[in-house]
């Protein structure tokens, strides 16, 4: 059991190289647009990739996820003829949806606030939303088969060329904001064409109609379900700006991305944990591993939380070349990290949860867990954000990503009851508790905040752990070796 449990961390360590490289990107490009284009040229940017984000989950439609499932399915077809079924799908209805958008191309520049002499951007997006389509459930194969390694490769590959590219076709060529999404396309098209040799390896070009209705049935909740879930992430930076200006929201939106760590954990995690639940749910320990993964999960993201919200202000107050990683104006927002941070970690619970409805097919229920989360997000932030401000937005992401973790945990026992150590995540809550809010508590009412009592109060949460026994040095140095 343990060799599985390394096994899931070697792979989650190595999904975070392409995903860290990808934060990366947007840290490298988000002051170089901004010191190159106008407000309104940038706002145009950050428009489109908005219905980029949106338009993927149309596009893709949940089926690399149902391609996970069925693939890894004893009862099902043989692998071959599930990959070429998922594959052919996406391929018909992306290229559908593309040719919708050359027949609509000015209605869509009308949506993306395009001006006359910019309809290519509409072409390139057409061309980005293709290409991602079509390379996502080659890319779930390789998540499949435990290539986490070529996988980050080829996802670092895409986006070091449209980095390059970027830099490229705007200081050099003078292209504007068309070189971002031309920059975006190429790199898009490329990566699919590394993908080539993987795709047509695999490939029939035939469906399996029976397949292909299973498939929808399990993928199309999928749709919905992230939608919501989009909803959820984004909607309090236009509730706030109704509700209060344009500097808070800023303000909001410099603090909200310093919780991009936790989301980074987050992410990593799942990449190996979809692939990794589906081809071990037939397992008779299935159930116990499961349930010790996210006692692991849970230690290792309660570490990650102390850390950063005990050392992220001394963190971004370090000066590199007379720049911080964000202005001295919006150090204010500070207070809300740890809210965000601790909201990403029930995003993470909510992951570990979703096992046991993706084994038991019960997908239906998705696009019902997501959209609760997003009407509490949107009523909270309502009733909060008067009263708190951007405090009261923070907490309306916390209490959103928390029901949804607690609502899919009761759904997902009710079909595939998973004995969870609950015990154990208990002791690690009150270990942080008693670490973070003893620092909290000389920070806020003997006004004292030096690095030293920060250190003492890590030493504090790992010494609690060793003597709660949830630290068995002799497995950790096995699954670090």
């Amino acid at each position: 059991m343990l060799s599985d449990i390394k096994q899931l961390s070697k792979e989650t360590a190595v999904y975070g190289i392409s995903t860290i490289l990808s934060r990366f990107l947007n840290f490298l490009l988000v002051p170089f647009y901004t010191n190159i284009f106008t407000q309104a040229e940038y706002g145009i940017v950050t428009n489109v990739f908005a219905y980029i984000a949106l338009l993927n989950i149309i596009y893709l439609y949940g089926m690399d996820s149902a391609y996970l499932k069925f693939a890894t399915s004893k009862d099902g077809a043989d692998e071959k003829t599930t990959f070429s079924t998922s594959y052919n799908s996406v391929f018909l209805t992306s290229l559908f949806f593309s040719l919708l958008f050359l027949i609509f191309n000015q209605s869509i520049g009308s949506v993306f606030a395009l001006e006359s002499g910019q309809s290519s951007i509409v072409y390139y997006t057409m061309g980005v939303l293709f290409f991602d389509a079509i390379t996502l459930v080659p890319f779930a194969r390789l998540r499949l088969q435990n290539k986490a390694f070529k996988f980050a490769l080829i996802k670092s590959i895409n986006i070091v060329i449209n980095l390059f590219l970027n830099f490229v076709l705007i200081l050099k060529f003078k292209m504007g904001i068309e070189a971002v999404f031309l920059s975006a396309f190429i790199a898009s098209f490329l990566t699919w064409f590394i993908l080539i040799p993987d795709i047509f390896r695999n490939l029939s070009f035939h469906f399996d109609r029976e397949l292909l209705v299973k498939l929808f049935k399990f993928g199309i909740p999928f749709a919905p379900a992230g939608l919501a879930s989009m909803i959820t992430r984004v909607i309090d930076r236009p509730v706030m700006l109704a509700l209060t200006d344009a500097s808070t929201v800023g303000v909001y939106q410099a603090n909200y991305k310093l919780g991009i760590f936790m989301m980074l954990f987050v992410t990593m995690f799942q990449y190996a944990w979809q692939p990794f639940y589906l081809k071990n749910a037939h397992r008779d320990d299935a159930k116990i591993l499961f349930g010790k993964i996210l006692t692991y999960f849970t230690l290792a993201a309660s570490f990650i939380f102390i850390i950063l919200s005990l050392f992220i202000e001394d963190l971004i107050k370090v000066s590199i070349f007379g720049k911080y990683i964000i202005g001295e104006n919006f150090w204010g927002g500070l207070y809300i990290v740890p809210i965000i941070l601790m909201a990403y970690l029930f995003n993470g619970l909510y992951i570990n949860f979703l096992a046991g409805i993706q084994i038991e097919k019960k997908t239906k229920y998705m696009p019902a867990i997501t959209g609760i989360g997003a009407v509490i997000n949107v009523a909270a932030n309502f009733i909060l954000i008067p009263i708190w401000g951007m405090l009261g937005a923070a907490y309306a992401t916390l209490l959103s990503f928390f029901t949804m973790a607690i609502v899919l945990y009761f759904i997902s026992q009710r079909f595939y009851r998973i004995e969870y150590e609950f015990n154990k995540i208990m002791l690690i809550a009150v270990a942080l508790l008693i670490a973070y809010g003893g620092n909290l508590i000389i920070k806020e009412f003997l006004d004292i905040n030096l690095l030293v009592i920060k250190f003492f109060a890590v030493g504090v949460f790992v010494l609690l752990i060793y003597l709660f026994g949830l630290i068995d040095f002799k497995n950790l140095r096995r699954l670090f070796s």
